[in-house]
């Protein structure tokens, strides 16, 4: 699967939206990439574009979580 990832991107890099507890990222065909927070809790590192077939990967520590688990108790 290693061959079909587009690129390697910083969690900061993208954006949270506490509303839909999903992380998106820009898509090079135009759309977004997106991953949900409970699946990078669940060690799930790779972002999917609904729209094409790119992958990404998400470079990020579990404790980097913390500050957009925050978000949601607010």
């Amino acid at each position: 699967m290693s061959e079909a990832i587009y690129d390697q991107i910083e969690i900061e890099d993208f954006t949270f939206d506490a509303t839909t507890e999903l992380f998106t990222y820009p898509c090079p065909c135009g759309d977004r990439f997106q991953i949900a927070l409970v699946d990078l809790e669940g060690g799930d590192d790779i972002a999917v574009c609904p729209s094409c077939s790119l992958m990404v990967k998400i470079i990020f520590e579990s404790e980097d979580l913390k500050e957009y688990q925050d978000q949601l108790d607010m």
